[in-house]
């Protein structure tokens, strides 16, 4: 394989835990792969684009997003995830990702919660989906179920609903993270129309007799225009531990990537880990040494091996937070440059 990108959402320890962090981590692999480069650049991201830095980054790469500019908040994921669910969505339609929600209210404001710890079954996400899809279908935009947890909207004429993603706006407070634009206020009116559909349904009592969060929302974002063919990616997507929007990027067979798979292409490839998203959000610090220790065991270490040894030419590391993403390119060549120290201290320069 010529080249692999290598994408870890979170893989950015917050600033002020980074020292103490990095002191217990032990990951030579990955220190090898960040401090010996060709090249290397932090660059800083602005979340008034309503998206984070991984998911604009991967926008871009899969040709979903313009190149530049304010445009990047509406990454036009729906309509491509669309056909991964192999769904048809028709040419000139505009579709939105809707995902069912667990809206918590706090004492001072509303916040999101991760839907990876909602832990909706397929019955239950079935169930929700068939009581909510009449009343969409009766103002005009029609609902498509992709799994439990990921489903589409047709919105025509919402061009100008400027939405976040999940976990954009997970853990925050969502007065400045909720729709905008012109057909906002009709959100929050389908919004309270669904909440009260799903108010003391069977499902949401059994979820709450099990310990679970009820379903008492949903979230909206991702809208795109459906073009008749799909963007062309000059690199094959494989993914995960990611949530199943993201997975539906990648072709079936590239879901549950590892790296004998993936070096096993002679295709370039990007490869999107999620596995650390969850515990950095939570602020779960331990969770989170224990997953980026076992990357080092199960990615860093074997890919460093493929370089060394000539089966990959080069590695790109794209690892982010919410407010920043570095990208590190290295290769056999740099790999030999004995006089560069090897060190994690990159990750504390974020």
């Amino acid at each position: 394989m010529n080249q692999l990108t290598l994408v870890l959402p979170f893989a950015l320890p917050n600033a002020e835990l980074a020292a103490d962090l990095l002191k217990v981590l032990q990951a030579p692999a990955l220190a090898a792969l960040l401090s010996r480069t060709s090249t290397c650049n932090l660059e800083t991201f602005d979340n008034i684009n309503r998206l984070l830095p991984h998911e604009a980054w991967l926008a871009h790469a899969l040709g979903l997003a313009p190149a530049s500019g304010g445009a990047a908040a509406q990454a036009a994921f729906a309509a491509q995830a669309m056909r991964g669910y192999g769904l048809a969505p028709e040419p000139g339609a505009r579709y939105f990702l809707l995902h069912p929600a667990h809206l918590a209210i706090a004492r001072s404001h509303i916040s999101l919660e991760d839907l990876r710890q909602l832990n909706l079954s397929v019955a239950d996400g079935r169930a929700l989906f068939d009581i909510a899809a009449p009343y969409f279908a009766e103002i005009g935009q029609p609902l498509a179920y992709g799994d439990a947890g990921t489903w589409f909207m047709r919105a025509d004429a919402w061009s100008d609903l400027q939405c976040a993603t999940p976990d954009a706006a997970t853990t925050q407070d969502l007065s400045v993270w909720m729709p905008e634009g012109e057909h906002a206020r009709a959100a929050r009116r389908l919004q309270n129309e669904v909440q009260m559909l799903w108010h003391e349904h069977p499902v949401n009592g059994a979820r709450e007799e099990r310990g679970l969060k009820p379903i008492n929302s949903f979230w909206i974002w991702g809208g795109s225009l459906a073009t008749a063919q799909a963007p062309v990616c000059a690199a094959r997507l494989h993914t995960r531990d990611v949530p199943g929007w993201l997975a539906a990027l990648a072709e079936p067979a590239q879901r549950e990537a590892s790296p004998s798979s993936v070096l096993a292409s002679p295709q370039d490839a990007i490869v999107v880990l999620g596995g650390l998203t969850e515990a950095a959000q939570a602020q779960e610090w331990g969770m989170w040494l224990q997953r980026l220790q076992a990357l080092e065991t199960d990615w860093f270490a074997p890919l460093l091996a493929a370089l060394k040894d000539g089966r990959l030419g080069q590695l790109r590391l794209v690892l982010s937070h919410r407010d920043a993403w570095l990208a590190c390119t290295t290769s056999k060549n740099a790999q030999r440059k004995f006089w560069r120290a090897i060190t994690l201290n990159k990750l504390k320069a974020s």
